[in-house]
């Protein structure tokens, strides 16, 4: 059966968001054009790699002699989005993802693809070439980009406070630090 692909060449909205308390959050990747909308379930750990990867390929992009791809060096005021999900009906939880440059359009492409539990799919050895069901391909202008990025950093790191200590979150009920005493 072939890939179901939920494309979007210029999307009105791509953000990431969370629903949930801090702690216990669930990450989306959200994108919307016209009346599509999709919504892909995202790690932390992902969401935040993503925005820092979607940074240094437009910050090398930038640096090219004469910026010849016109890539902003903040988020252009225009851009920046700050509203709250729109309503989510998850379409998968996403595994793989990939980032990559389109010249000719001058666009960020993001890919991702479903979780696949290899314990639980039949057949699968790992060797085989495996075809998901579906996938998300969403490809962003540069202003769009940045702005994405931009608001990924500040919804990753509104969790919960880290410690000073030893690093791991604080939670509302309080936090059991992993140094021990004598350093502290």
């Amino acid at each position: 059966m072939p890939t179901i692909v939920h494309e979007f060449a210029w999307p009105d909205r791509v953000v990431v968001g969370t629903i949930g308390e801090p702690g216990s959050r669930t990450f989306y990747l959200q994108v919307r054009n016209g009346a599509q909308l999709v919504s892909v379930a995202l790690e932390k750990e992902q969401s935040a790699l993503l925005a820092e990867k979607i940074d240094e390929i437009l910050d090398e992009l930038m640096a090219a002699e004469g910026n010849p791809f016109s890539i902003p060096e903040l988020t252009p005021v225009e851009l920046v989005d700050n509203d709250p999900l729109e309503p989510v009906d998850e379409q998968f939880r996403t595994g793989t993802m990939s980032l990559g440059w389109d010249p000719s359009t001058l666009q960020i492409v993001i890919e991702a693809f479903p979780f696949v539990d290899t314990d639980e799919e039949p057949g699968f050895d790992g060797a085989a070439e495996y075809e998901p069901e579906e996938m998300l391909l969403v490809r962003a202008p540069v202003g769009t980009a940045r702005a994405f990025a931009k608001r990924t950093r500040e919804i990753v790191g509104a969790g919960r406070p880290l410690c000073p200590l030893c690093g791991a979150p604080i939670d509302l009920e309080g936090h059991v630090c992993a140094v021990p005493d004598d350093i502290r």
